[in-house]
């Protein structure tokens, strides 16, 4: 079954009005933009929720006033009397009836609330009634398992009953590897998140962040807040290689990043305990498949033309070589992985080495419960019935850029085909 293509798009604005909004543009990043350009990211499409070659401007969940939109204020569409929402509420289970029936039949859930007591909720009868699972990429896949669907030898390690033997369940895992070059600058820049983006036709988006002094004494976000949202191990302060700058000169700067879209290393999850508090372990093979690693090689050089474009010129030090920068960026921790090491350690990485030392994630896992496999068309998991699972773990290929557009976009798309199969059946 296809999508519709004109439900789609509806769903998209609905979103929109509610959670996305027309950043105003700083210098910093009209300069990264006329960077792009420059390099030869054309052509320039202005401001567009559109994923199309080329470089544009893109929307912000942050309103006018500074205020953070989120996808709870799509509940301001509901109506309090047909939704009631608990809080502090964590299922653990869900619950099936395998008795007298030809495949198991999902009919409630066990929760705990916030003092820890385990409550039970069922389903009405009547085969309109269903579970819709939308724990995300990392909850959903587990859930499944750990109410005993998913691969049986999995299940049986953990000393959970199966329920239906799915190997499929936590397999198909992907993530969007990123790369970010820190660049100082000798003049102020002003704070900003992801809003000038650069799609390069070659299989990668790259984008940048900018941020007050990194001097200490500031509030309010900052650069080195968002690097040190990639990685809490990030301490940029502590490197060595910034002994070029002047104890006394402002640290501010900002970072270009690319994103491999759609990457075609896969992984996988798998649930170590019963716990439902315990995190899965999942290994998303980044740089796995050669075309990944070639399509990040790929953004670090548009990363490079961009540093070295005369648009960009008033936000580099002249004498920071781009190898340097490199250099600066790969000695900071970012991952877990070792740091270079042999005769070559002291010299700027290559490329391909500057990938595979500071690739990180910028949290856009899909993947686990992918349809086709796990969920059929309607999204409904397959071989169970009165259970679906509608939300990023459902998706085999995600661009480049944040995903959360699309997934709240997914959750109205099949609200409406629910209800309207619910009408019809009526």
């Amino acid at each position: 079954m296809g999508w519709d293509g004109a439900l789609a798009n509806e769903s998209y604005q609905w979103v929109e009005a509610k959670v996305a909004f027309q950043p105003p543009m700083g210098p910093w990043q009209t300069a990264v933009r006329d960077g792009l350009l420059e390099a030869g990211i054309v052509p320039n499409n202005g401001f567009t929720y559109d994923h199309i070659n080329g470089t544009k401007f893109g929307g912000t969940i942050f309103d006018h006033n500074g205020n953070r939109h989120t996808a709870a204020d799509l509940l301001e569409y509901a109506d309090p009397k047909g939704i009631t929402v608990l809080l502090h509420a964590t299922v653990h289970r869900i619950l099936f009836r395998t008795r007298g029936t030809t495949k198991p039949i999902a009919n409630g859930v066990v929760y705990r609330d916030q003092t820890g007591q385990a409550h039970r909720a069922y389903l009405k009868e009547g085969a309109l009634s269903e579970i819709i699972l939308s724990a995300g990429t990392l909850g959903s896949p587990q859930l499944l398992m750990l109410s005993g669907v998913g691969p049986s030898a999995q299940l049986q390690a953990q000393n959970i009953t199966v329920v239906m033997d799915q190997p499929q369940v936590g397999q198909g895992m992907h993530d969007n590897p990123m790369n970010a070059v820190f660049i100082p600058s000798p003049v102020p820049v002003e704070v900003s998140l992801i809003e000038v983006v650069g799609i390069t036709g070659e299989g990668t988006y790259v984008e940048a962040a900018g941020g007050e002094n990194f001097g200490g004494g500031g509030s309010g976000s900052s650069t080195r807040d968002y690097y040190a949202m990639f990685s809490p191990r990030a301490t940029l302060l502590e490197s060595n290689s910034m002994t070029k700058l002047s104890p006394a000169q402002p640290f501010q700067g900002g970072f270009l990043l690319e994103k491999v879209m759609g990457p075609l290393s896969t992984g996988h999850l798998e649930i170590k305990t019963r716990n439902p508090k315990d995190n899965p372990v999942v290994t998303f093979n980044y740089f796995q498949h050669p075309d990944d690693l070639k399509r990040c090689v790929r953004g670090i050089q548009t990363i490079q033309r961009v540093v070295q474009s005369k648009a960009f010129s008033r936000y580099k030090y002249a004498d920071m070589p781009f190898e340097y920068l490199l250099n600066l960026t790969a000695s900071t921790p970012v991952n877990l992985r070792p740091p270079r090491s042999g005769p070559g350690a002291s010299l700027p990485p290559s490329a391909e080495e500057f990938c595979q030392h500071t690739v990180t994630t910028i949290w856009h896992y899909h993947g686990g419960c992918v349809v086709g496999k796990v969920v059929d068309g309607d999204y409904k998991v397959i071989g169970i019935d009165r259970l679906r699972v509608i939300d990023m773990s459902t998706v085999g290929y995600c661009p480049g850029t944040n995903p959360q557009a699309t997934v709240m976009m997914l959750g109205r798309y099949m609200g409406v085909k629910i209800l309207k199969e619910r009408f019809t059946k009526k």
